[in-house]
């Protein structure tokens, strides 16, 4: 069975040069990286996994993969694991880590003073 999650996301557009190199550099030092240049894993709260993705502690981190582009931050509404290919446990974000996600990359833009 194939499984096509398709790309559900939250997108900020608009970077300037200026606020790609502050987000950068606060991705770089804050969050690891995909060997794929411009990729970041945002590991999620404990507080907002599902049951399932709670009881698959071998699965854990859950994270949500954000890519940066010169112009712009993706963020994806899917919930990944970086130590298998695919699992149960991943998934759609439920409403609330969606919003758990939203609100953490705002609190980044606004802390790095980034205004779109």
């Amino acid at each position: 069975m194939v499984i096509d999650f398709g790309m559900k996301q939250y997108v900020i557009d608009g970077l300037r040069h200026t606020d790609h190199q502050k987000l950068k550099a606060h991705l770089d030092k804050y969050l690891s990286s995909s060997p794929l240049g411009g990729i970041y894993w945002l590991e999620l709260d404990e507080s907002v996994l599902t049951p399932l993705q709670k009881s698959h502690e071998a699965c854990q981190p859950h994270v949500f993969a954000l890519m940066l582009e010169e112009t712009y931050l993706s963020c994806e509404f899917l919930v990944r694991i970086k130590k298998n290919i695919k699992c149960d446990c991943m998934a759609y974000a439920t409403p609330d880590q969606r919003d758990w996600l939203m609100g953490v990359v705002d609190a980044i833009f606004e802390q790095l003073e980034i205004r779109i």
